[in-house]
């Protein structure tokens, strides 16, 4: 399982997040305590917000806690909204590709999770993205397939939607070829304008979400784990939630892809 957090809200460091806080990101990356392994090794990577609509994007595939060229980037650039992410791979290779977050135009993505039994049915999830985003699957991970699928089914009209009917698809493949767990995810996604994050799985054990306001940053953070431990106000996110984030409003509805539905 990964760690990842996200921000939005006034400008602010990256590293007001990424490496500052008591358990920030970098501190979960070796020290994760809400997740199977407390390591993730198998790289990182931001996408950051600023003037032009597409994020800016830097990954690689050292660990989050040996790079100084993370803590000289996060030091020096501001911004309003930002996706973090530290990769503890399920399978696939360690590689700059597979490194999360994921972005296309000006759409970013990045996931914690698993698809129960990809590996069996990798050359089927593949055909689920259509020719005319299949040049931008560089990597071979469940996760940028399953947002290349939900920019298919129409992300930036929908996303909660989007998101649901690519979810669906995966679940249905892995019940028919994977093992379980069949999925389970929680994701943050943004356009650029709000933040979007989402926790689900297919059984009882749906990976951990958190969000907070803060009053000092006038923003938001969402996270797998609190960033202090003398933080008392993170808000848990239930499963089956998808969450909207825009200024300090939060907007939770229920995630429930198609084949929750027709079983409910």
């Amino acid at each position: 399982m990964c760690r990842w957090a996200a921000y939005i809200g006034a400008p602010i460091f990256l590293e007001e997040i990424v490496s500052r806080p008591g358990h920030s990101l970098i501190h979960q990356s070796h020290c994760a305590t809400e997740c199977k392994t407390a390591i993730n090794a198998d790289g990182f990577g931001i996408a950051w917000y600023g003037e032009r609509p597409e994020p800016g994007l830097y990954r690689d595939v050292l660990p989050a806690w040996s790079d100084p060229n993370l803590r000289s980037l996060t030091a020096q650039v501001k911004s309003r909204l930002f996706l973090a992410h530290v990769r503890a791979s399920t399978g696939t290779a360690t590689s700059r590709n597979n490194c999360h977050p994921f972005a296309v135009g000006r759409w970013s993505f990045m996931h914690n999770g698993q698809v129960g039994g990809y590996d069996s049915f990798r050359r089927d999830a593949d055909m689920l993205v259509p020719d005319g985003l299949y040049p931008h699957r560089r990597g071979a991970t469940d996760s940028e397939a399953l947002f290349l699928v939900a920019l298919a089914e129409g992300l930036a009209e929908d996303p909660r939607g989007a998101l649901e009917r690519a979810v669906r698809r995966f679940e249905t493949i892995s019940r028919e070829k994977g093992c379980a767990p069949h999925l389970r995810l929680t994701a943050a996604l943004s356009d650029g304008e709000r933040l979007h994050a989402v926790r689900y799985a297919s059984d009882e054990h749906a990976p951990t979400l958190y969000h907070r306001w803060s009053a000092r940053r006038q923003g938001r953070a969402v996270v797998s784990e609190p960033l202090e431990s003398n933080e008392g106000d993170w808000q848990a996110v239930a499963p089956g939630s998808f969450c909207t984030f825009e200024g300090e409003a939060v907007t939770v509805e229920p995630f429930l892809p198609e084949a929750r539905r027709a079983a409910a």
